[in-house]
């Protein structure tokens, strides 16, 4: 009976050690369980028929960053529209993922300004939460600057994790508007949600707080979401719209999280449509 007692505690103390093990390499690699770069692009806009515009940047902290900026449908890569879309993409691949947005956006008559992140595609450095909230800072800076677009003829996007980069300078900047698709309500709920044995509350803090930021965001905000997302599920995208501030819409999405707004196909269309002709009078 001593003898069974003595192993079961050594295998509790095992466990134990294993699990705090597990918690510390959580720790020390948490920005490697966010951030997931792709360096190579897959291609450019021409191969999609869109004229471009390759531009080199700086974030606000001086860091290197490369991004497109495509013309609207009609207009050349050299032109401002009246509307202009600032993209912020989600965790992982890069710019060259995004042709299916652009090209939708394009059709819709928006001059969009895609980047990728640092560390992602042909950008320097390393990401990181801090580090991705000075590569939109450098992005709207280069669109208000170097292009000379007025901040009232900009709408920030973001998709999944780059909506809670594009509400953080929502918050910061003056938009015309904002839009959040497949976007989690907190870097905390979600991972709590995929990671449960874990201390992640502790872990990340109050990283990436959309529904936080929200409630101090005065633009038009358009929040899209599928309640089949399998990564950030529906009632993310409810709270978001609940705790936005009006105006305000909520756009029903299909299918999964990747692939949410080609499934929906015309109606996601049309409700991007809708908010623009709202919010920016076309």
């Amino acid at each position: 009976m001593e003898r069974w007692f003595y192993v079961r505690m050594r295998f509790l103390v095992y466990l134990a050690a294993g699990y705090a093990a597990l918690v510390g390499f959580a720790f020390i690699f948490a920005e490697g369980l966010v951030f997931f770069p792709h360096r190579e692009l897959w291609g450019n806009p021409s191969d999609r028929g869109m004229p471009w515009e390759d531009v080199y940047f700086r974030a606000a902290d001086g860091t290197e960053l490369h991004g497109w900026y495509v013309g609207g449908e009609g207009r050349g890569p050299e032109s401002a529209t009246k509307g202009t879309i600032l993209f912020c993409h989600g965790n992982a691949g890069n710019i060259s993922h995004r042709m299916d947005t652009l090209l939708i956006l394009r059709r819709l008559g928006l001059s969009t300004f895609i980047f990728d992140y640092r560390g992602y595609g042909r950008s320097e450095g390393k990401p990181t939460e801090a580090g991705v909230y000075s590569d939109v800072e450098g992005a709207w800076r280069w669109l208000t600057g170097e292009k000379g677009i007025p901040p009232e003829q900009i709408i920030l996007f973001g998709r999944s994790l780059g909506g809670a980069v594009a509400a953080y300078a929502a918050e910061k900047l003056s938009p015309r508007g904002l839009i959040l698709e497949s976007t989690f309500t907190s870097l905390a709920d979600i991972g709590q949600a995929h990671y449960f044995f874990l201390p992640v509350r502790l872990i990340v803090g109050n990283a990436f707080n959309t529904l936080e930021r929200l409630e101090r965001i005065a633009c038009p905000v358009l929040v899209a979401a599928s309640s089949e997302d399998e990564i950030v599920p529906g009632r993310h995208g409810r709270a978001l719209f609940e705790a936005a501030r009006e105006p305000k819409w909520f756009l029903q999405l299909k299918g999964d999280h990747n692939q949410g707004f080609l499934t929906t196909g015309q109606a996601y269309v049309d409700g991007l449509d809708m908010f623009f002709r709202n919010v920016l009078g076309e």
